[in-house]
This record gives C-alpha cells, structure tokens and sequence, in this order.
C-alpha cells in the first residue's frame, strides 16, 4: 500500500510540470528580452523535462536496491 502511494505521488508530479517551472539565469534574459512567448515556453518545458529524467532513473535504480535488500 505504502508502495502504491510512492508511485501515485511521483506520478502526480511528474504530469504537472507547469508547478515547477524553472530557467537558468542567460535563457530567461534572452527570451525575455526578445518577447516570443512560444519559444519562451517550448524551452522552459525542455529543461523541466530535461532535469526529471535524472531523478526518475535515479529513483528507479534506489527502488530495485531496496527490494533487492529487502528481500
């Protein structure tokens, strides 16, 4: 039970990724400044996309550890 609500949880936040948006310092600057919004967007979603991938296989590599351990 406790495992399913792990991975409900995870879930959840991964299909909402407009909470956690996020931009590094130079792209913000550049794609304010020239006032595309499309753009803006489309690479504000590939870095949060991009930073998720990490810690889904990260976790996914703890989680096969612990069931290995566990049994």
């Amino acid at each position: 039970m406790k495992t399913k609500l792990i991975l409900l949880l995870i879930l959840v936040f991964l299909m909402v990724p407009q909470n956690s948006e996020a931009q590094c310092a130079m792209c913000r600057a550049v794609l304010e400044s020239e006032g595309n919004m499309s753009a803006a967007e489309g690479i504000n979603n590939g870095i949060v996309y991009l930073m998720a991938i990490p810690y889904i296989l990260v976790a996914g590599v703890f989680y096969f550890v612990y069931r290995k351990m566990k049994t």
